[in-house]
């Protein structure tokens, strides 16, 4: 029997039970990977991270990422709260722990940067793994059905609904109002209808819609529905505000920008976070995003595998 410590975090929020919680596994040598999906299912999160020694001893850690159903190449929240987790233990792997992260992940070596205060991790930021890819138009009223809203409450005055990336894609779209977002409710049958092939090769439907301002055009607010994934609505997704940053900075006319905004997501789940997401843009394209926030921890204790 192999006993496997995690902490619990809540993450994008530094108020406990609020923003996205996350469960790590700081040592998960021994697991099988089978034994880990099986883990993140009993946890019902969004998303469950597991840790082992680097391939490469540059790097820190190699983080694995479980959602309930299956293992994803990168997610914001995990990693943000990964680094949290271990930035406030004495060691990893017998290596000093450093304010500066390296995780190896399926989509490649994610960077972290560690923030502390009074010697404790205050919040953690991350280097979106993968420049912006955009893929598919998707119809209004494909996005009205996934959602239960009317087709005329689906906004195109900025863009059409679509895939965008930067590491795991999602289907982003633009909402006339609060209103309607806070009315919108998954539809189990249309997002398996939808599902179809994603940027990164997989079979999924992911859909983040949002609303903005005309006073505070980069104060956004959000919701992330992903029922195909066993996440009916997601409290704080990192990924998906990185890519709609990141597309939504490519839009603007300036060829040379840097644009900080703030996503607030979770707020109809009664856990409201906030999201960080800086781009810069050069020449006319993203060449960085990072996503950062803050973090709270919640529980420790052992599964006995």
């Amino acid at each position: 029997m192999t006993a496997v410590s995690f902490t619990t975090v809540d993450v994008f929020t530094s108020t406990r039970f609020e923003g996205n919680p996350l469960a790590v596994m700081t040592d998960a040598r021994g697991l099988s990977d089978d034994q880990m999906q099986k883990i993140a299912a009993e946890f019902g999160y969004s998303e469950v991270t597991f840790v082992l020694p680097p391939e490469n001893p540059e790097n820190t850690a190699r983080v694995r990422i479980f959602t309930p159903t299956t293992e994803v190449p990168f997610a914001g929240h995990p990693n943000v709260g990964t680094a949290y987790v271990l930035g406030d233990l004495d060691d990893i792997f017998g290596q000093p722990v450093g304010d500066v992260m390296r995780f190896e992940e399926k989509t490649g070596v994610v960077t972290v940067d560690v923030r502390r205060e009074q010697g404790r991790v205050a919040s953690t930021a991350i280097r979106a793994p993968k420049p912006l890819s955009t893929g598919n138009t998707v119809a209004v009223d494909t996005i009205a059905r996934c959602i239960a809203i009317d087709s005329t409450e689906v906004s195109t005055r900025i863009h059409q609904p679509l895939t965008a990336s930067v590491g795991l894609s999602f289907v982003v779209a633009e909402l006339a109002d609060l209103d309607a977002l806070a009315r919108a409710r998954p539809n189990l049958a249309h997002f398996q209808d939808t599902a179809g092939p994603t940027l990164e090769g997989n079979h999924d439907f992911s859909l983040f819609i949002y609303v903005r301002s005309a006073d505070k055009p980069w104060h956004i607010r959000a919701r992330m529905f992903a029922p195909l994934d066993n996440v009916p609505e997601d409290p704080a997704t990192g990924s998906a505000s990185a890519a709609l940053g990141a597309y939504l900075v490519s839009l603007e006319p300036e060829p040379d920008m840097t644009v900080s905004l703030t996503i607030e997501q979770g707020v109809e789940m009664g856990r409201r976070s906030l999201i960080g997401i800086e781009v810069t843009k050069t020449g006319g394209v993203v060449t960085d995003v990072a996503i950062s926030g803050a973090c709270v921890e919640v529980m420790r204790g052992v599964i006995d595998c």
